[in-house]
């Protein structure tokens, strides 16, 4: 197994803000928009992203200010990420609270950021823009 963060053997409730954030792979995934079919209940994903995804590196463009600009985002925090079930099972963040390893792309084991694109499950290249989006 490749060698994880040390800060993994803590319980989420000591994890500092910034070991917690780091989880992020920056896969984009949980930034893609979900449609719910309002006649059976089922969530299917869309090729969009939220508008402030940016394409080229799948971060935030605005992380500080998102909940203000997209008054629906959830943040992810130790409190809420059980709860979270639509996050992918790859997610930094579902993996540490289930006490389960960072694959070997995650950038904390291998130093690369960049790797989640190459090797993971980033959408890089798979989505638009909500801004550009067509919803009929």
């Amino acid at each position: 197994m490749p060698k994880q963060p040390a800060f993994l053997a803590k319980p989420l409730s000591e994890m500092t803000e910034d070991e917690w954030e780091s989880l992020c792979d920056g896969c984009g995934l949980c930034c893609q928009i979900r449609v719910e079919d309002e006649d059976t209940g089922a969530v299917a994903l869309s090729n969009v992203a939220c508008r402030l995804l940016c394409l080229d590196n799948h971060r935030c463009s605005d992380y500080a200010h998102r909940k203000t600009k997209v008054p629906d985002c959830v943040k992810v925090t130790p409190e809420n990420v059980m709860e979270l079930d639509w996050l992918p099972h790859t997610c930094g963040y579902r993996l540490a609270a289930f006490g389960q390893p960072l694959p070997r792309w995650h950038h904390l084991v291998c130093g690369d950021p960049g790797r989640v694109h190459t090797h993971g499950p980033s959408m890089l290249g798979s989505l638009i823009s909500e801004d550009d989006a067509d919803w009929e």
